[in-house]
């Protein structure tokens, strides 16, 4: 329909949270289960009465609830509710990025996929991207089974293609919708929303007859079942239809409309009906409706803009939350470590010493015999420095070996073994650290390489995503970290492609001041987070520590796979 999304996006969400409901009858709620609904409810409570920053504060808090329990369909039905919101307040870009971070914990055949590929078409639509709109409604197409439903998602391709002037395309679907052996089974807001829509598609072809004749019994339909709301589209179209012809009647049909959104509290309807009246009218309140118009545009524009400004802000203190608590627990949990380490400080630094010593002289000597020396950093170039990254990287396991020396029995040749085996580790480790292959263009083409091999992944039955890639600043990174981000990145494209099925990747880059962030999420089939290791993932997990960086895995059985990268610049 060719009008606001407001009055489609709550036609959305009623559907969408009737399904929610039935899905969640005679569920039996942990204590933190029912904290999260209550912040739910108090959210769709919020969104009810237009309460939009309370509405979405209690959506994000929510979400984060249920994210501790790894509730997929919760967390995705938070996310879905939010990006509405910022749909109805103009906020088309933020909704796009929120329905993105929906999407991982949306399976093949969810009904939630219709709502979320329909926000996708709204967005795309309002931002005037047309092409995109309508890959995302057919893709919310094929999410539909039954026949009367799938008559929605045709009838919003119908209306991009007449806003892309493709009158044919647009006539041949509405048409197949009236004419289909179900049209009579549709409800009746919806054929005459259809009716409306087809006798528009003619009317701006050039069949002015068949145009007026459908828009007329379109209007009729609707006052006849008093579709007050989707009236306004009809006097709008009609007031259209006779702006060069009658314009007495293309006045008096703009008027009717504006009175109408005006009732609705509608603004867009209102600032269109305006426009005709502006641009028909020529008598004493023609300046009238020019103010009307302007105030009413400045007001809007200041209003969406306040609420996405909100929005973002409820966003990042959000995050910034949960990540000062999980830096709280790493500091605990380090000055917990500390604490143990003291005992046996002496011991460990002796032995750490000498180990460094022998695989300093290693390392040396291997990459004294690599013709790719020219290509490392000055860091591997001195035995200080190499000294310096081993004891950061292997400390922490020669401790635990000395300990185990320090506090088992040694003549016990089970435990001599378990010894020897972790001393094992630690060479196989080293070995690894010579191993990495560095052999990556960190020049100028460094940023449209990686792209270029993250995009390979995509297929028929895969859709990678990347998001923000193009705000980071790659060329204030030096050599080593580019390297790392790339085999790391490369690696976990690999391991998705052997093990997890997945339908959808997403890489999302985060470009702060003095960090980089990289979330990578999949909607595969999962794994143990015992098995992350057996899966090929613990060089990875290396190769970031090897900088200073920070990596972790969440991944569950049939919940999809996340990796969570920061580094600092």
């Amino acid at each position: 329909m060719l009008r606001s999304p407001f009055f489609s996006i709550l036609l959305l969400l009623f559907f969408f949270t009737s399904c929610k409901e039935k899905k969640e009858k005679n569920i039996i709620k942990s204590p933190i289960q029912k904290e999260a609904h209550i912040l739910l409810e108090k959210g769709l409570f919020n969104l009810k009465n237009k309460n939009f920053n309370s509405a979405f504060y209690n959506f994000n808090k929510s979400k984060i609830k249920f994210e501790s329990l790894h509730d997929s369909i919760n967390i995705a039905y938070n996310l879905i509710q939010m990006a509405s919101i910022q749909q109805i307040n103009g906020d088309y870009y933020g909704s796009k990025e929120t329905l993105t971070e929906a999407l991982p914990y949306i399976k093949k055949d969810d009904i939630y996929l219709l709502s979320i590929y329909n926000f996708f078409g709204i967005a795309d639509k309002e931002l005037s991207l047309y092409d995109d709109a309508i890959i995302s409604y057919k893709t919310a197409l094929k999410s539909v089974t039954d026949s009367i439903s799938k008559k929605s998602p045709l009838n919003n391709i119908a209306v991009v293609y007449i806003k892309q002037k493709k009158y044919d395309k647009a006539i041949q679907i509405l048409e197949s919708i009236l004419n289909s052996k179900i049209s009579n089974q549709l409800p009746q807001t919806t054929k005459a929303r259809v009716t409306d829509n087809l006798g528009y598609a003619y009317f701006k072809k050039g069949n002015f007859d068949k145009g007026i004749s459908l828009m007329n019994e379109g209007l009729a339909m609707r006052n006849k079942i008093d579709d007050a709301y989707g009236a306004i589209e009809s006097n709008l179209h009609l007031a259209e239809y006779y702006a060069k012809t009658n314009p007495k009647k293309s006045i008096d049909y703009a008027q009717t409309a504006y009175q109408t959104a005006t009732k609705f509290n509608s603004i867009d309807e209102r600032l269109k009906a305006l426009s005709f009246l502006i641009s028909t009218d020529f008598s004493s309140k023609n300046t009238q409706y020019a103010q009307k118009y302007i105030f009413l545009n400045d007001s809007i524009i200041k209003i969406r803009n306040n609420f996405k400004n909100k929005f973002a802000k409820i966003k990042y203190d959000s995050k910034k939350e949960k990540d000062e608590n999980q830096k709280l627990r790493l500091e605990r949990a380090e000055n917990l470590l500390t604490l143990q380490k003291v005992k046996y400080q002496r011991i460990v630094w002796l032995i750490v010493a000498v180990f460094l010593l022998i695989l300093i002289l290693v390392l040396i000597r291997y990459f004294r015999n690599r013709n790719r020396i020219g290509k490392l950093k000055a860091s591997y170039d001195t035995e200080t420095r190499i000294a310096k990254k081993i004891h950061d990287e292997l400390a922490n396991d020669v401790f635990h070996a000395i300990t185990f020396a320090e506090t088992q029995s040694l003549t016990s040749e089970n435990k001599k073994e378990k010894l020897l085996e972790q001393l094992d580790q630690i060479y196989v480790r080293v070995r690894g650290i010579s191993r990495e292959n560095n052999d990556v263009d960190t020049g100028i083409g460094y940023s449209k390489n990686i792209k270029e091999m993250l995009s390979t992944f995509n297929s028929e039955s895969r859709n990678v995503i990347i998001n923000n890639f193009e705000k980071v600043n790659w060329e204030g990174l030096d050599d080593i970290k580019k390297i790392t981000i790339y085999r790391t990145l490369q690696e976990l494209m690999v391991n998705m492609k052997k093990h997890s099925e997945a339908s959808i990747v997403i890489v999302k880059f985060e470009n702060l001041q003095n960090s980089l962030l990289i979330d990578y999420a999949d909607n595969g089939k999962g794994c143990a987070k015992e098995e992350i290791i057996k899966n090929g993932l613990q060089n990875m997990e290396n190769r970031i520590l090897a900088i200073k960086g920070t990596i972790t895995f969440d991944s569950e059985p049939h919940k999809g796979f996340k990796v969570k990268i920061a580094l600092t610049k």
